[in-house]
Formats: structure tokens, C-alpha cells, sequence
């Protein structure tokens, strides 16, 4: 800009010059003669230039190649020498370049003269004019590049502004697409809002809860004693008091103090074991009450009796001997005096009231097994009480009254699972096995049973059978282990120890079951064998099971672990072996166990199934589960400090993901009275739970498609109201096949404040989030000046009992919602895939349903052990709880239901807490779990590295799987080869329509 202004300046005093020589030029001729000859040797000069100028060029280009050979050929030449004539040669080609531009440009008269007139004025100027003229343009330019410089800042200075209003701009814009986005949400929540208002004013059904106890409050009322005959029609509609046990008293449970109110004669007592354990085992079942007054039923502890003398004596069979030699010193007239009960101190019970209605008398056989005390009611005017023992004649026995329950052959309580042996292989080393000696003898005419007789020769035969199939089958005990009774009912002892049968049952594919005989429909004996077979893994095989009555029969599906055959089927017996597949013995070996463990195995299983049995039969719901209480890490005065959560961390902020809710607990408890009525089967035989009621359970039932708007519309929100939708009506409502809910995020952490309040402060905004429970592991509170984000819904930080990675899965009381999203402190989860996955586990409520999938990998070198393998691949068996949906039922079972031992490994090792939620609900559910989208970034990228780094950790993990399978009996885990993403993902659709999500 300054070169073109100089010329300006030039032109102007050329101009300026030329208007004086044109005065000039009138007046005075020889100055003018003078520049005419002046410019024609200016003009001759150039014509001199232009021709020198093309001479010298083309005496170059004949020089230049020679020269150019000559130094080629010259290698002596240096490289000084070859750089310096290369330089006078460009710098000759260059002035030759000035030289014809100045020629080629256009001749301009106007232009040229003045210049050349220009200087002609300032050659005939003063010198200190010339000066003044020269000081005054170089002022005219300094202050021209002042004002350039000022006029280049101001420019940059505009530009930055336009950046910066361009930013702006962009910035509102995406203030504008967020704020559409929010109020199109509130919009959504304002509809929400208002059906969920119109739908509490059309409710016509009242809200559900537990119930509320309705207790008697008066001792039984007196009544005439009863005779036998009506005593043996008894049945729960005509002799049983209904009165006192209301469907809302929770089934209250009195026990008579064995030690106080003893009702065996003289010289007998009951076995201390048994007093001792059904005190401390009633004394933790939620049923039990002290006052007489409140209680429904009374119990009666009246066997097993054994002589006083004989009670420190800790051998099963000398109470036998005992009663044998007392037995040969007198003559009994009859059965009800030979029996140990004392009748009149029976009918004395400060309570009985006068009929014994609503007493059940337990007697529990443990020691003495083949004893007629196993049956010590028998003759006996029982009156109205009910009957709970294991061996019952067919004259006896009142169905649908009395219960039938196994001998007491376990520990009072805790893990069994070390009893038990490995379900697999399938095929064990024999078929079919048999220990056992019919005593006492049978003399010549009671013998007479061909059946029994053809039964007993079929089976030797077969076990004399040249076959692949092996059979054990002993009808005589070598050696002689059992002490013959005279008295005793005749049945199959047992033979050997305890240890050697339960070695024999583990080589045992089928344990072969023979009917007592006479006319008695169940035996101690027998249940014994059914016991031990059911502990060892081996499936029973009772013949002549329709003459039979099994334990618990009316709520426990025997078909299902057992094969239950007439005595007419013997001779096809080893076909119906032969035909069952691996896949069913498995099952039924596994439904055995299942039985087993929840109801047989010990006092307290024993105990609490006669409790629920009864209470079953009288459809009153069982009691609530316990909940954890939490308790918050801070107290009541401290007020922890709120900080502004960072908005528009992980989320796009363009898509709408759902709308803003207040908090909406699941509803509890609505199926009070209706879960175990229809549902007895199932609690009884797949959920292996009747003892407790459960606020809501991953397997309630569905209604059908129209019900949600026909009828049963309440908490349903369809998408598009029921006419569909893409992307749109997609994030506006819930849709699927349940009512509306919410979930409840739960984080486990320990001393990692910062990275705990990162991961809160991404939850914000997040729809359909009802709480967060942070689960605090550490023993040091939080710190006093910690800020923690405000993300729109309430957290709890619950103080940890002690830091234990199980707190993950305690069910506190804090948690109101059936979804759990169980999530580690460093895990990074958009918004759109939690909710993604929430979506997908409304339809999976039974399953974990998460993100990080792992597998259980087979040793090939030991072919005997799991691996835990996190490597890539296209199936997979677990989905770690850092990032998992589950149903908080599962957090009862695993705080309740999983054995200790599984909880201690996870407190042993820190570690495998995930592997065992997965262990516990592939074993209820038989089901996979399911992995939701592709997460290529799991962990946060600044967070500090945790512990599943080590390879320490990974080492653990290997043994946690192996140990959890041998409690288990085998391994749960199920593969699946299949991951949840939305359906129109990767799907074309027109551009007027949105998908699901955007990325998923």
C-alpha cells in the first residue's frame, strides 16, 4: 500500500510538472528545443541497452553448454568452482530478466513523460528544497505505516470478534437443540404426569402392602374330647380351628418347652439333640411367638423317645437293647401301653383344649431307626392334633391331615454342600444298587407274598445277567450289622455305615427303594434310603410307589426327582433305565439335590418345611424377607455440600432419551395372597422357596397384549399409545409387556472420592433413574468438604457393615425399585446404553443383562478344571456385575439362599463376587445371561488402575469358578452366542423418521 501511494504522489507532481512546461513551452523555445535532444538520447541509450542485452544473451547460450561439458569433463574442477559459475550465471539470467520486463511494458506517453519531466524539475530543485521535499515524504510515510499498522490490528481485532461471535453462535445453537430436546422431555413428563394422575382417580383397587397382623387374643376355648373313630376322619375343614389363623396373622407357631411339658412315660425321655435343636431352630423362624395366646398352632415335641438310662450313651442301637430286655420282663396287653407317650399327660397340655385341635405332634426319629417307637402313636386316640412323623400304617395315616416327614439324619443347620457328591458324569460305575436285609425274618405263613417273592428273584437275576450294565444289589448284610428286633414291623435295615453307603451311592447311577411291608404306607427305613440316595446324587428307584405316601407329598413334585413305579413294572425295570437320556438324569439328579438340600437335610430344613407345609395348606402368606437396614455414612446433623453437575457429559444432547419423572417406587407386595395359590408348584419345585414372601419376583406373569388397553391399562405406557413408532414415539414412552418403573443404580467404592464424584456427576439427567445408593466400603467417612453433584434424584450413601466385596449385593431398604443397576465407581456407561439396557432387561427381568461379557474356558491339559478367560470371543457364559442389570430378588438369595462358603471365598480372595451372582442365577433360572451392545471403552481413561489388572486377580478368579462349581455339584454357567442391540439399528429408514438410538 505504501509503493502505491508513492506512485500517486509521483503521478501528481508529474502532472503537476507537466501543466508548468506547457507555460513554459510558450514562453521559452530552447528549453524545449533542449529536451528534445535530451529525450532522443535517453531513446537511443535504450535501443544501445536492448541490443548489448540480446548480444551478451546469445553469446551466453553458445557458451553456457560448452562450458557446461568442459566442467563435466573436468573432475579436477572443485565444487567452490562449480557454485560460483552457476551464481554469475543466475545472476546474469536475472538481469536480463529486469531488463526485458522493462520492455515489455506498455509504452504509456502520459505515464513516461511526466516521470522523465518529474525529474527533470527535481534535478533543477535546490538542494534544501530537494531535502524539505524528501523529509516531508518520509513523514507522509511513517505516519501512513502508522495508520496501517492500526488499520491491520483493528482487522485482526475484528476477525477475532467474528470467530467469537461465530462460536457463540454455535454455542446457542446447541443451547437451542438442548433446550428443544428438555422441553419436548418436560412435555413428555407433563403427559406422563397427567395419564398417571387420571389413572389414580380411576383406580378402583386399593394399594397392597404387607399385611397387617391379626392375632387371637385368647387361649383355645375348652371342648369335649373326641373319640378315635371321629379322630381318624379328620380333615382341615372339620378339625381344624381356622378362627386363630387368619390370613393376616403370618401363621404364628407356639412350642411347648420340651423340659417343662414332658408327655413320655416314666423312664423315657426325648434324645437331647433333638430338644436342644428344635428350640434354637424355632427360635430363628419368623413364625414363632411366646405367648400362647397369639398362636395358631401348638407344637409338641413327643418323640424321638429313648430310655432315660440310655440317653448318654451315644450308640443308635442301644436304646434297643434296652427296650428289649425290658420288654422280656413284662407282658404288655397292648400296643398303646407299649407305646413310650404318656396318654393322660398328653390330654393334660395347658392348652389342648380338650380335642387337641390345632397341636401337631412331632415326632422326629434320628437314632433308632427300625424301632416300633418310630411309630410310638399308633393306638393312640390323637384326638384332633395332628400327626408329623415318618412312619405311618395305611389304618393311621389321615391324608391331607397328617404329614409325613423324613428322620432327622443331618446337622442342625448350615452349608450340607460338602455331604453331597458331584452330579456329573452322568453314568456312574453302576446302574442300579441295592444294600439291604428284610428284618426280622418272616416265618412260613406270613411269607407268602408271591409278588414280593418274584420281585426280589427278578432282580437277582438281573444282577446275575451278562451285561454291559453293573449292578450291586445285596438282599443279606455281610457282616450282620443290625440288632434283630422281635417287636419290630418288618422292613429293609440298612446295611454297613453311614460312610460306606453313602461311597456306594456315589458309584451309583439309581438307588433301588423296596417298599415296607404290611400295610404301612411310608417307613423310617425307607425314607432313610430315600435320604441317603438323594444326598449322594443317586436317583431313587421306588417300586410299589402307588401304595405309597412320600414326605411333603402335597407340595413337593416327587416325579421330578425320582422314578415311581408299581411292583407290576419290575420286569421292564432295566429297559426304563436304559431309556432315560443324560439330559433327563441329570435333571433329575439335580432336582434331587435341590430337595435335599432345602428340605431334608438338616433339623432347621426339617423344621421350616413342617412350618410351611402347614401354613400352605391354609393359604396364609408367608412372612416378608428381611431387609437390610441402611444405615447413612453421614449423621443426622452433617448436611453434606452440593456442587453443580458438569451438563452434557456423555450424552447427545441432539437425541432425546426419555422423559423426566419424579421418583416411582416399584409397587410391593401386590401378590400377597394370591403368589403361593397359584404359584404352589413352582415355589415348592423350581424356586425352592416357600418360606418367605418377597416384595415383587422376576417371574410374575404377563398380561395378554389387549389388557393394556382394555381393562388393566393402569401403569402401561405403550409407544405411540399403542399405535407404534420409530425413534420418536420410541424415547417417549416405555412400551414393552410390563407396567411402568424405574431402577436404582448401586455403587460399591473405597477411598476413591474424585473418581465417585465423576461418575455421579455423569448420572445427571439421566431418565427413568429412581436412586442412587453408593455403597461406602471404606471405614473412613467421607471427607467433610466433599462436594457431591446435584444429578436431579436423591443419594444415599449407605456405611458398609465392613468392606466385603458382597455389600454389592445386600438388598438395603433403600432400594424401592425391582431393576438394580449394579455399577463399579470407574466404570464409563452413556446414558443411551443404560437405558438401552434397562429396555432390553424388562424383557430379561430374570437374567443379569449388562455389558462386560467373560466366559468359563475348559482345561484341555488337565481336562479336569475351568478357566476364567476374558479374551475376545464369540460366546460367552457371564456378564460382570460392574455393569449389570439384575433383579433385586437375586440380592435376597445371594445375602440368604447362596451357601456361606461361596461368601467367604469372595471375602478370602476380595474378588469373584460377579462370578458367583452369575453361578447363582444361572442355577435358579437354567438360563444365560444376556450382553447389550458393543463397549469398546468399559473403564474411565483417567481413573486409577484398579484391581482386576493384576494377574493375581485373574489366578483367583480360576479357583473361585472351580470351588463355586463344587458347592454347586456342578457348573451352572451357560454359554450363549448372541448380544441385545436396538432393532432398527443398522436398518435404513427415511429421513423423516429417527431410530431407536442413535449409536446403538
Amino acid at each position: 500500500m505504501s509503493l502505491s501511494f508513492n506512485l500517486d504522489t509521483n503521478g501528481s507532481s508529474a502532472y503537476h510538472s507537466q501543466d508548468s512546461r506547457e507555460k513554459d513551452k510558450l514562453v521559452v523555445s530552447p528549453a524545449a528545443s533542449a529536451n528534445q535532444r535530451h529525450s532522443m538520447t535517453i531513446s537511443w541509450l535504450r535501443q544501445c541497452r536492448h541490443s548489448k542485452c540480446i548480444v551478451l544473451l546469445l553469446l551466453l547460450l553458445v557458451l553456457l553448454p560448452l562450458l557446461a561439458h568442459r566442467k563435466l569433463l573436468n573432475v579436477s574442477s572443485t565444487p567452490r568452482h562449480r557454485s560460483l559459475i552457476a551464481f554469475m550465471v543466475m545472476i546474469y539470467i536475472y538481469y536480463c530478466a529486469l531488463q526485458a520486463e522493462e520492455d515489455i511494458q506498455p509504452a504509456d506517453v502520459h505515464r513516461s513523460r511526466p516521470l522523465l519531466d518529474a525529474y527533470e524539475d527535481f534535478s533543477a530543485l535546490r538542494a534544501g528544497d530537494l531535502k524539505m521535499r524528501i523529509e516531508e515524504m518520509v513523514r507522509i510515510k511513517s505516519t501512513v505505516s502508522v495508520e496501517l499498522r492500526e488499520l491491520e490490528s483493528r482487522r485482526q481485532k475484528l476477525q477475532s470478534d467474528i470467530s467469537q461471535y461465530n462460536q457463540k453462535i454455535e454455542e446457542l445453537k446447541q443451547e437451542l437443540l438442548r433446550e428443544q430436546t428438555e422441553l419436548e422431555r418436560l412435555k413428555i413428563s407433563v403427559e406422563q404426569a397427567q395419564v398417571a394422575q387420571r389413572e389414580a382417580v380411576q383406580r378402583n383397587t386399593p394399594e397392597l402392602a404387607l399385611p397387617r397382623t391379626l392375632l387371637p387374643s385368647a387361649l383355645p376355648r375348652k371342648m369335649n374330647a373326641v373319640s378315635s373313630g371321629i379322630a381318624n376322619t379328620c380333615k382341615m375343614h372339620n378339625c381344624f380351628d381356622h378362627s386363630r389363623c387368619s390370613l393376616t396373622s403370618g401363621f404364628p407357631v407356639y412350642l411347648y418347652d420340651p423340659d417343662v411339658h414332658n408327655v413320655q412315660r416314666a423312664g423315657y425321655d426325648i434324645d437331647g439333640f433333638l430338644k436342644t435343636t428344635l428350640k434354637q431352630t424355632l427360635g430363628y423362624n419368623a413364625h414363632f411367638v411366646r405367648d400362647p395366646k397369639q398362636a395358631c398352632i401348638y407344637f409338641v415335641l413327643v418323640g424321638e423317645a429313648l430310655l432315660e438310662q440310655d440317653l448318654l450313651r451315644n450308640n443308635r442301637y442301644a436304646a434297643q437293647e434296652a427296650e428289649q430286655q425290658q420288654q422280656q420282663r413284662s407282658t404288655p396287653a397292648n400296643h398303646a401301653t407299649n407305646s413310650p407317650i404318656d396318654v393322660q399327660k398328653l390330654y393334660k397340655l395347658p392348652h389342648w383344649g380338650g380335642d387337641g385341635r390345632n397341636h401337631v405332634l412331632l415326632n422326629l426319629a434320628r437314632r433308632d431307626l427300625n424301632s416300633a417307637r418310630t411309630n410310638p402313636l399308633l393306638h393312640v386316640n390323637t384326638m384332633r392334633a395332628i400327626v408329623v412323623q415318618s412312619s405311618f400304617e395305611s389304618e393311621q395315616f389321615r391324608p391331607g391331615y397328617d404329614l409325613i416327614v423324613p428322620p432327622i439324619l443331618g446337622p442342625p443347620g448350615g452349608d450340607v454342600w460338602q455331604e453331597c457328591a458331584t452330579m456329573v458324569p452322568a453314568r456312574r460305575k453302576y446302574l442300579l444298587t441295592f444294600q439291604g436285609e428284610l428284618r426280622p425274618a418272616l416265618s412260613a405263613q406270613s411269607a407268602g407274598q408271591p409278588l414280593d417273592d418274584f420281585i426280589l428273584e427278578h432282580l437277582k437275576d438281573m444282577s446275575r445277567t451278562a451285561t454291559q450294565d453293573k449292578f450291586l444289589l445285596q438282599f443279606q448284610c455281610v457282616p450282620a450289622t443290625e440288632v434283630q428286633e422281635t417287636d419290630a414291623q418288618p422292613d429293609w435295615t440298612l446295611c454297613g455305615s453311614d460312610s460306606s453307603r453313602k461311597q456306594l451311592l456315589k458309584d451309583s447311577t439309581y438307588a433301588l427303594i423296596l417298599p415296607p411291608l404290611g400295610h404301612r404306607v411310608s417307613s423310617t427305613l425307607m425314607l432313610a434310603r430315600l435320604y441317603e440316595a438323594l444326598r449322594s446324587g443317586a436317583v431313587p428307584v421306588i417300586l410299589g410307589a402307588d401304595e405309597l405316601y412320600l414326605p411333603y407329598a402335597e407340595t413337593i413334585d416327587w416325579r421330578r426327582a425320582t422314578l415311581l413305579l408299581p411292583k407290576a413294572r419290575i420286569t421292564e425295570l432295566h429297559f426304563l433305565l436304559r431309556a432315560v437320556q443324560d439330559a433327563d438324569l441329570l435333571l433329575l439328579r439335580r432336582q434331587g439335590r435341590l430337595i435335599w438340600e432345602r428340605y431334608l437335610s438338616s433339623s432347621q430344613a426339617t423344621v421350616d418345611t413342617v412350618i410351611a407345609s402347614l401354613r400352605d395348606r391354609l393359604g396364609i402368606p408367608p412372612p416378608p424377607v428381611a431387609v437390610v437396614v441402611a444405615q447413612s455414612v453421614f449423621n443426622n446433623t452433617f448436611i453434606p455440600l452440593k456442587s453443580e453437575p458438569p451438563v452434557g457429559i456423555d450424552t447427545e444432547q441432539e437425541e432425546s432419551l426419555g422423559p423426566i419423572e419424579p421418583p416411582y417406587p416399584s409397587p410391593a407386595y401386590r401378590r400377597n395372597y394370591t403368589i403361593l395359590r397359584m404359584h404352589s408348584k413352582e415355589a415348592w419345585n423350581d424356586w425352592m422357596d416357600p418360606f418367605y414372601l418377597y416384595p415383587q419376583m422376576p417371574f410374575d406373569p404377563v398380561l395378554p397384549s389387549e389388557a393394556k388397553f382394555v381393562g388393566s391399562h393402569t401403569g402401561f405406557r405403550p409407544i405411540g399409545k399403542g399405535t407404534g413408532g420409530a425413534g420418536k414415539e420410541f424415547s417417549e414412552a416405555l412400551g414393552g409387556n410390563y407396567p411402568r418403573e424405574q431402577f436404582t443404580i448401586v455403587i460399591l467404592t473405597y477411598e476413591r472420592e474424585q473418581v465417585l464424584m465423576d461418575a455421579l456427576g455423569r448420572l445427571y439427567g439421566l431418565p427413568y433413574l429412581h436412586k442412587v445408593v453408593v455403597v461406602w466400603n471404606s471405614p473412613k467417612p467421607p471427607l467433610d468438604d466433599l462436594r457431591w453433584p446435584d444429578i436431579g434424584v436423591p443419594v444415599s450413601v449407605v456405611k458398609a457393615p465392613r468392606n466385603s466385596l458382597n455389600n454389592r449385593f445386600l438388598p438395603f431398604d433403600v432400594i424401592e425399585t425391582e431393576a438394580v443397576l449394579s455399577v463399579d465407581d470407574d466404570a464409563h456407561l452413556r446414558h443411551d446404553e443404560i437405558l438401552f439396557a434397562f429396555r432390553v432387561w424388562r424383557e430379561h427381568r430374570d437374567r443379569i443383562v449388562g455389558f462386560p461379557g467373560r466366559y468359563h474356558a475348559w482345561d484341555l491339559s488337565t481336562k479336569n478344571m475351568w478357566h476364567y478367560n476374558s479374551n475376545y470371543s464369540c460366546e460367552l457364559s457371564m456378564v460382570l456385575t460392574g455393569a449389570a442389570f439384575l433383579h433385586k430378588y437375586y440380592m435376597y438369595l445371594y445375602s440368604y439362599f447362596l451357601p456361606q462358603a461361596i461368601r467367604d471365598k469372595v471375602d478370602e480372595y476380595m474378588n469373584c463376587e460377579d462370578i458367583a451372582m452369575n453361578f447363582l442365577v444361572s442355577h435358579v433360572t437354567r438360563k444365560p445371561p444376556v450382553k447389550v451392545t458393543s463397549r469398546w471403552t468399559f473403564r474411565c481413561p483417567g481413573c486409577p488402575v484398579s484391581l482386576s489388572e493384576d494377574d493375581t486377580h485373574f489366578q483367583e478368579r480360576h479357583k473361585c469358578i472351580n470351588f463355586f462349581s463344587q458347592v454347586f455339584g456342578y457348573t451352572p454357567l451357560l454359554n450363549t452366542q448372541y448380544r441385545a442391540d436396538s432393532i432398527l439399528f443398522k436398518t435404513r429408514i427415511p429421513h423423516d423418521k429417527q431410530k431407536c438410538f442413535k449409536y446403538i
